[in-house]
């Protein structure tokens, strides 16, 4: 019976747009003060794609970083997985327009849709497709945004909050016990109007009057969204370090998706893991899909991540769903090293 693969990061990748938006530019539109935002959500700027940027332009830049993190060509390359909310077009995939843009040639490509939580759902993807794989095999999974597309710039719940960016992580064998596992994912549509994009789709055609109404801006019930992340984080750090006999003490570091700062060092100071939670959306922002995997970009890029660092992987997003894993850092060193140059 031929053995499973280990399946871990072999290089990670991320990119936010040039353009800037500061509190100051967002206040005026939505009726606070730059205080305001910065005490209650903790961001203090965000990136904003140009108006012939696409999600797949800043997911390509995101995705060609990680390669060189890994020190891998795109042509090696077997399956990309792109997790975004706000695609180029409804059809085909933006994984489609990523592979032709990065030169992906081999790589089977496609579209996660899970909202914030699309990274870590399209990492279980990739783990799964790697560990039956035929033979090495990497992956790229990458998580996209162009959100600044799609918010009312006068909407106080959505504006201060949603910017662009991408973040792209390689994943492929690791020696043991290294790499990914544990992975926890849920969902529960009768939730899915408290964070929606009403048109567009095939229940409201794109037509005059929903582009009248507003109805293809991202709409959010803020106060319901921040009590379900206050409630699923916990849940998911403590059913995950249950199901492994692990505790708090175990862990290293937590990778978590970043809809606002000032709730995640809450979260964070609550559970005993202040000093570990790696924390970016106060410059950048809630880029969606690509806040976990900018986390742990960040976090590896800064040298903050050793190998045999135990990481906790968590998401919430629309749908809603949400999910956890597990990630035992491997460092530079792969079964597949000799290679990696060729």
């Amino acid at each position: 019976m031929r053995a499973v693969n280990a399946v871990g990061v072999w290089g990670t990748g991320r990119y936010v747009p040039e353009r800037v938006r500061e509190n100051a530019e967002v206040a005026g539109t939505v009726g606070v003060t730059p205080e305001w935002i910065a005490e209650r959500t903790g961001v203090r700027q965000r990136h904003v794609a140009a108006d012939g940027q696409a999600a797949s332009d800043l997911a390509a830049v995101a995705v060609r970083r990680a390669l060189d993190s890994a020190g891998v060509p795109a042509d090696r390359i077997g399956l990309l997985v792109c997790a975004t909310s706000t695609p180029d077009e409804l059809g085909p995939a933006t994984a489609c327009r990523v592979q032709a843009l990065v030169g992906a040639v081999r790589a089977v490509a496609l579209d996660v849709s899970a909202a914030c939580s699309g990274w870590l759902f399209g990492t279980k993807v990739a783990h799964d497709w790697l560990r039956d794989a035929d033979g090495p095999m990497l992956a790229v999974v990458v998580g996209v945004e162009a959100y600044s597309k799609f918010v009312d710039p006068t909407d106080r719940a959505t504006a201060v909050l949603f910017a662009d960016g991408a973040a792209a992580t390689v994943l492929g064998p690791v020696d043991p016990p290294g790499g990914l596992g544990g992975f926890r994912l849920g969902s529960d549509g009768t939730l899915a109007d408290r964070v929606l994009i009403p048109a567009g789709g095939s229940r409201l055609p794109a037509d005059a009057k929903t582009l009248a109404a507003g109805e293809h801006r991202i709409r959010m019930d803020g106060r319901f969204v921040s009590r379900f992340i206050r409630e699923a984080f916990p849940r998911m750090l403590h059913e995950t370090l249950g199901a492994h006999g692990l505790t708090v003490a175990d862990l290293d570091h937590v990778i978590t998706h970043q809809p606002n700062p000032v709730l995640l060092h809450r979260l964070a100071e609550e559970s005993g893991l202040a000093d570990r939670m790696t924390v970016v959306g106060d410059g950048v922002g809630n880029i969606g899909a690509a806040s976990a995997p900018y986390a742990l970009a960040t976090a590896h890029a800064e040298g903050r991540l050793h190998p045999g660092d135990l990481i906790l992987l968590t998401v919430f997003g629309a749908g809603m769903t949400w999910g956890s894993a597990l990630l035992r850092w491997s460092g530079d060193h792969h079964p597949l090293g000799k290679e990696r140059s060729s």
